[in-house]
This record gives C-alpha cells, sequence and structure tokens, in this order.
C-alpha cells in the first residue's frame, strides 16, 4: 500500500505484489473538510486511512517523505499530514517504509527528474487497464510500486512467511477482500 500524504487530499493505492508481476488492486483520495479546524481534518484523515486499512488489510506500507515548500506554514501542515499517513498503518501493526519523490520517480520511470506525464504513463503500462482515482491517488500507487521494486514489499512478506512455517518458493500478497 502507498500513500501520497497531503491535508487536503491523501492519495492511497494498493498493489498485489506476486514475483515480478504487479497488479493493481484499489486507489482513491482520502479529502478532508477546509471549512473544520486543522484538528478535526486530522481526524478526517485519520478515520479514512483507518478504514481503508481495515477494508483491505494490507500487509505493508509507504509514505512518500515530505519536501519543502517555500510556504513554512505550508510544510507544517503537510507534515502534520504525514506524521497520521505513518502513524495509521503503524498502528495497524504494518512495516512501513519511506521514499523520496526522487526515489520513486527513478523506481516508476527510471529517471530521478521524471515529469508527473511520465509518471501516470508508466502507470498505465506496469498496472494495464488500471482506472486512476485522480492525481493524489495515481502518486500513491506509484510509491506502492517503488516499495515493491524497493524490496519492501517482497522482503518483509518472506519475512512473514518464514516466521508463520508456511514453505513455497514464490510469495504472494494476497489481501482480503482484494478484486484485482
Amino acid at each position: 500500500m502507498g500513500f501520497d500524504p497531503g491535508l487536503r487530499k491523501t492519495g492511497w493505492g494498493i498493489i498485489d505484489v506476486q514475483g515480478s508481476r504487479l497488479s493493481h488492486v484499489a486507489n482513491g483520495i482520502i479529502k478532508t473538510d477546509n471549512s473544520l479546524s486543522l484538528a478535526e481534518r486530522l481526524v478526517q484523515l485519520y478515520d479514512g486511512l483507518s478504514q481503508v486499512i481495515s477494508d483491505w488489510e494490507p500487509v505493508s506500507a509507504a509514505v512518500e517523505e515530505t519536501f519543502v515548500n517555500k510556504n513554512p506554514n505550508s510544510t507544517l501542515k503537510l507534515g502534520q499530514a504525514r506524521g497520521i499517513s505513518l502513524l495509521v498503518p503503524a498502528m495497524a501493526g504494518l512495516p512501513v517504509s519511506e521514499y523520496s519523490p526522487n526515489h520513486i520517480k527513478k523506481s516508476v520511470v527510471g529517471s530521478g527528474h521524471a515529469g508527473k506525464e511520465q509518471v501516470t504513463a508508466m502507470l498505465g503500462i506496469l498496472l494495464p487497464s488500471v482506472k486512476i482515482n485522480g492525481e493524489d491517488a495515481g502518486d500513491a500507487l506509484a510509491v506502492a510500486i517503488c516499495h515493491a521494486h524497493s524490496g519492501g514489499a517482497h522482503g518483509r512478506l518472506s519475512e512473514a512467511i518464514g516466521n508463520s512455517g508456511l514453505k513455497g518458493s514464490g510469495a504472494q500478497i494476497i489481501m482480503k477482500g482484494a478484486k484485482a
């Protein structure tokens, strides 16, 4: 599962990994009501992310690292939303990884300075017939793909299988309720 955190909109994306094959499971955006206080908006974000994790039961999560805006107030708000994006999966017992925007782009496109159009085009190639529910959801799918390519999903899954006593050569990430 990948997260693209933001206070107004936080994107989420879930993929399935079977060997080197990736497939789309789900994606979406959690929006907060900007007429509410900061604390109330963070609660909305917390509740929305908690519901997504409860519905899909992913096995690991990844969050895009914060970049610094020119406006320090915007950076602070983004950091608070990012904190919720780290907290919710961690509280659900999921291992959480973090990746820089350049690392994500390099993992998906092959260039750390790729444009959004290039990332979107590669999402269509890597996840055929995907319907992306907004730019933030697409960014979250890119985070999930980066996590899979970086071994975050595979390594934690192999560890979980090893600890469970299950044997077999190829691991699969299977999520309850997943509709591929």
